[in-house]
């Protein structure tokens, strides 16, 4: 088995899926499927039992593609607030919970919530009430665009 500790976790264990190999650096390992392991290492850890750890919630946050600061403006956070949160694996329920549904929207391929949280993103960097456009089609009342 091989204790793969490239991810930044420290409880991964291969029992295959890789292959050891002599370098001219010395021995090495090449590992097949980089981004399907990623993703599986994901998958267990949204839905593992008890909370993220600060280095789980860190590999998810990578594995997203958001920085620090793009997680804490998604969640109406401080980017010190996460890096705290990583660290100190301290983050509040709600917010474990919301990384985790995060992580399985975007994974499964939800665009929805995605364009949901840019616009909230959005919505709080504008002031006053902001106006709404509505309009009359097909029956209902919607959104203008």
């Amino acid at each position: 088995m091989y204790h793969y500790r490239e991810s930044g976790l420290r409880n991964v264990w291969l029992a295959n899926g890789y292959d050891e190999l002599e370098t001219p650096y010395g021995p090495g390992i090449a590992i097949h499927d980089l981004p399907g392991l990623h993703r599986a290492i994901a998958h267990g850890l949204v839905t593992k039992n008890g909370k993220l750890t600060g280095t789980e919630l860190r590999f998810l946050r990578q594995e997203m593609g958001l920085s620090q600061a793009k997680l804490a403006a998604m969640l109406g956070n401080e980017a010190q607030t996460i890096a705290l949160w990583e660290k100190r694996s301290s983050q509040p329920n709600i917010a474990d919970r919301f990384i985790r549904a995060i992580y399985r929207e975007l994974n499964e391929g939800n665009a929805h919530i995605q364009e949901m949280i840019d616009r909230l993103i959005d919505a709080d960097l504008e002031e006053g009430e902001g106006r709404i456009t509505l309009e009359q089609a097909g029956g209902g009342w919607k959104v203008a665009a």
